[in-house]
């Protein structure tokens, strides 16, 4: 796949644009529109719209880093909150929480951040708060998946704000899979927010708010020690 490729997943949304619009071309036709102010008002728009969705649904090729210790980014975007958090329902431990916010002009692709095994663990329903909100961690509509490996583990939140259409986990949602760093994982609509949860004693968090981050590629934290 080259730089630029894009998901076939936006197909339909192409389709339902040009269909609006060519419907909007026919009730204007009916009205007297001359074909010169129908392009402006109907052509322009849909190809405008079309171009956006092309852009928006880019999947480029990433290069994870080859140090072994490296944690990566899961989303393209800007690092919103850095805390320190309890997660119990899964990690059972004191956590970093890095929060990243993906805009609509961000690639929405999400990556794993670690090699390891990779568990969906479901979709949970909540609010549509606006995702730079920092409660939208705690509240709103989320899909989330455990990665796993011998030496560390991460939580990933893929998590739904008001203009988000969905959030997909694309690996098998009935069993693990064992995924690469920077293997690509599923994917955000139309912005959202990337939660990731680390365990607080075994890694550096190197990430801090307002970085600009890039999924599969950008180092966010690394296993103390050096134990991968």
């Amino acid at each position: 796949m080259n730089s630029l490729a894009i998901r076939p997943e936006v197909l339909p949304f192409v389709a339902a644009t040009l269909l609006a619009f060519g419907l909007l071309a026919v009730i204007l036709r009916r009205k007297d529109w001359r074909w010169t102010r129908l392009s402006w008002a109907c052509a322009v728009p849909a190809c405008v719209g079309v171009a956006y969705l092309c852009y928006f649904f880019r999947d480029p090729e990433r290069t994870p880093p080859r140090d072994p210790d490296a944690i990566v980014a899961g989303a393209d975007g800007t690092v919103a909150a850095v805390a320190n958090v309890y997660e119990g329902g899964y990690m059972g431990t004191n956590c970093v929480r890095i929060s990243i916010f993906l805009s609509l002009f961000d690639v929405h692709v999400n990556r794993a951040p670690i090699s390891g095994k990779s568990t969906f663990l479901g979709y949970f329903p909540g609010k549509r708060l606006f995702t730079f909100q920092e409660k939208s961690s705690e509240v709103n509509q989320h899909n989330k998946i455990l990665i796993e490996d011998e030496h560390t583990r991460c939580l990933v939140n893929q998590i739904v704000g008001p203009v988000t259409r969905r959030v997909v986990y694309w690996l098998p949602h009935d069993q693990t899979t064992q995924v690469a760093m920077g293997e690509r994982i599923g994917m955000m609509k139309f912005g959202s927010r990337l939660d990731i949860y680390l365990p607080a004693d075994s890694v550096d968090v190197v990430a801090r708010p307002g970085d600009t981050v890039r999924a599969g590629e950008t180092i966010i934290a690394r296993v103390k020690g050096g134990t991968r």
